[in-house]
């Protein structure tokens, strides 16, 4: 909790701010308390902090929300003051155009942390079909246009119903994949790691990355609009349930859920290599991704506790390979990473894409 002398402190700082005209006038009052939005693959590595932070006594339980990596990077970039929030998850990193956003909504100096790496798994039913695919086959399965079979320099409607249309050592069962909407970081990662990669097995097609980035991307990211791309929210439970429903499904999310329900789920291999921690760690599993915070620097030192959280989030208790994160299923940085990550927290080293 703030001491009676913190709160005229927070105010007249926002005030200051306000008569630069970076904060609009009905936001004068500040909060007590550590606002956070963003990516539901990091909102639980984040709660945990958050709770480490409020069990110590000195400030509020930090409010975590899980919006997806998208729309809470919006909300974070909106503006500065008590109004936005101090602190946004990302799964994938802030693009440039996100950060322009910042920069002309007033959010000049940002912070970046990377806090370590997720696992972006494609997970089926143990009681289901056990799958073996590689990206090719994940984007042919879920593209809305593919290459032709006959030639493969056109395209055409994606005609595959079920997996084994698409190769004959899969099973003959319907394509369902369960997955995140637009808005979710998660949907980034899957179009960069799976679709992109998949996509990019045709020479012409990796070709327009560099002649037609437009194009490229319009063919590798459509996904089909018929029933087998799902999207089920920024709810990884609902995608569970689903699966235990549907055993014939493959759900997509990060592999720290993954493992939180391995009495009911397993990792599909992807160019044979199962998601583990020690695959994703050393890089060997295709579809690993770092995860990061994204911290509002003009909101350090007026938000009780936000410098306290941050260095919460980048202590050996919490990052560190026997830390509690990763018993909430974080795969931890090099140590080397690590370092680096904690030197840029200690300098509050602007970010910049």
């Amino acid at each position: 909790m703030p001491t009676v002398f913190q709160k005229p402190l927070i105010s007249l700082t926002f005030a200051v701010a306000l008569a630069a005209g970076s904060i609009s006038a009905h936001a004068q009052a500040a909060r007590d308390f550590i606002n956070v939005v963003g990516s539901s693959t990091v909102y639980p590595f984040t709660t945990a902090v958050a709770e480490q932070l409020g069990r110590q006594g000195r400030f509020k339980t930090p409010k975590v929300e899980s919006t997806g990596t998208g729309g809470g990077i919006k909300l974070f970039c909106n503006g500065v003051g008590p109004q936005h929030p101090d602190v946004a998850n990302a799964s994938r990193r802030m693009n440039a155009n996100e950060f322009a956003t910042c920069q002309k909504n007033g959010v000049k100096d940002i912070l970046e942390v990377r806090v370590g790496y997720d696992g972006l798994t494609l997970s089926e039913s143990k009681r289901g079909p056990t799958m073996n695919l590689t990206p090719k086959m994940v984007y042919l399965a879920l593209a809305k246009q593919v290459p032709d079979p006959a030639n493969p320099s056109a395209l055409i409607a994606n005609p595959y119903k079920n997996w084994r249309d698409i190769d004959k050592s899969l099973p003959n069962i319907k394509i369902e994949v369960l997955g995140p909407p637009p808005t979710s970081g998660t949907r980034d990662s899957f179009h960069e790691l799976y679709m992109e990669t998949g996509c990019r097995t045709y020479p012409w097609i990796d070709n327009l990355r560099k002649m037609d980035e437009k194009r490229f991307k319009r063919i590798c990211h459509t996904l089909r609009e018929d029933d087998a791309y799902v999207e089920a929210g920024e709810n990884d439970n609902l995608i569970v349930q689903k699966l235990e429903a549907n055993p014939n499904a493959i759900g997509i999310f990060g592999f720290s859920f993954l493992e939180e329900n391995l009495d009911k789920l397993r990792g599909v291999k992807i160019n044979g290599v199962e998601p583990t921690f020690e695959t994703i760690a050393s890089g060997k599993f295709p579809a690993s991704r770092p995860l990061f915070i994204y911290v509002k620097k003009a909101h350090i030192g007026v938000i009780p506790g936000l410098r306290e959280f941050v260095n919460e989030y980048v202590s050996e208790k919490a990052l560190g390979e026997e830390g509690y994160l990763a018993d909430r299923g974080l795969v931890a940085q090099p140590s080397a990473d690590l370092a680096k990550t904690r030197a840029d927290v200690k300098a509050l080293k602007n970010f910049a894409p």
